[in-house]
């Protein structure tokens, strides 16, 4: 296979960015997206990366712990995810194998959007065997108020973290992540712990143009829970320059913003001007052929296609998201 990316040039990076934050407050949360432990996608669209280039990375940052999100919404669900087609609450168990055959753990596991779900209550029971404890956090209400909102982080139990750096992962997209290290930060803050926040993001690629091969690979990829690039518009109104983040942090970075006023008295998010600041993102640092990598991205865009029909013919898949796939083809046969 011919290499398009560097994985260890982009380790490097990320490791430097990442310790780089480490400095500005007193414990980190830092929220990975993607898969942590294999990110098949990355190493699809990215020749050279290696699936377990996260796991790699965190191998090298010292003491940490891992918080895991879950809904327990998903862990009803007929959905499979990823590469090993296997539903939340077994990519949940295989991820906990996973940490633990790379040398690390998964401290705790948070199940979100807890209703008293049967389900759950029974999943946290063989969870309570493999991991240090289970919480469950219900529904922050309000969540777009962060007024009302802190009001749910008041009831969330607080999980016993003590070292600098906390991960915060999950089994996929809209498991939790953010809201559960706002919760914590809250918690911490009023214990006068000076808490921030930061996330590990591999995809879209900031400063690759928004239609290029790769980000669009990463709407593909994403289809099922609709996420969009966008220009980011903070990132725009302070520096002049169009960089490329997606929907969902440029619309909670607003809510970012508010609740870091609330917690630390300041303006900005964290000390954060916008949600691409907030990201550590070092992708294109690793690129060392671009034109293997996009000719890998365009046969994946192809590829999720295939897959998302063979899921919606099962029942587990829905039209909107072949809806979608139609749009994300579009793009590419454009270009």
């Amino acid at each position: 296979m011919k290499r398009g990316f560097d994985t260890k040039k982009y380790l490097k990076a990320q490791k430097k960015d990442i310790l780089k934050r480490l400095k500005k407050f007193e414990r980190l949360y830092l929220e990975v997206g993607g898969h942590l432990s294999y990110d098949g996608h990355a190493s699809r669209v990215l020749p050279g990366y290696l699936p377990n280039t996260k796991l790699k990375l965190l191998k090298t940052l010292g003491k940490l712990e891992i918080i895991y999100c879950v809904s327990a919404k998903d862990l009803d669900s007929r959905k499979r995810l990823g590469d090993f087609n296997l539903t939340y609450k077994k990519q949940t168990l295989k991820d906990i194998r996973d940490f633990k055959k790379a040398g690390l753990k998964i401290d705790y596991v948070v199940i979100t959007l807890f209703k008293g779900e049967k389900s759950a209550l029974k999943f946290k029971r063989i969870l309570e065997k493999k991991v240090r404890k289970v919480y469950f956090h219900k529904k922050t209400k309000n969540y777009f108020n962060p007024k009302k909102a802190i009001l749910g982080y008041e009831k969330n139990p607080a999980i016993p973290t003590t070292t600098k750096l906390i991960i915060i992962t999950g089994a996929a997209g809209n498991s939790g992540k953010m809201s559960v290290a706002m919760s914590q930060i809250y918690l911490d803050r009023k214990r006068k712990i000076k808490a921030g926040f930061a996330k590990l993001e591999t995809f879209p690629i900031y400063n690759l143009s928004i239609n290029h091969p790769l980000n669009i690979a990463y709407e593909a990829a994403t289809a099922d829970i609709k996420d969009t690039n966008k220009i980011d518009p903070y990132y725009l109104k302070k520096n002049k320059k169009r960089v490329v983040n997606y929907n969902r942090d440029i619309n909670n970075f607003k809510i970012l913003k508010a609740l870091s006023r609330l917690f630390t008295k300041n303006k900005t998010a964290f000390g954060y001007s916008s949600p691409t600041e907030m990201g550590v993102s070092n992708t294109k640092a690793g690129i060392i052929n671009k034109e293997i990598c996009e000719k890998a991205a365009i046969k994946e865009i192809y590829r999720r296609q295939k897959i998302y029909s063979k899921e919606f013919k099962k029942g587990r898949e829905s039209k909107q998201t072949l809806e979608r796939m139609k749009e994300i083809i579009k793009k590419i046969e454009k270009k």
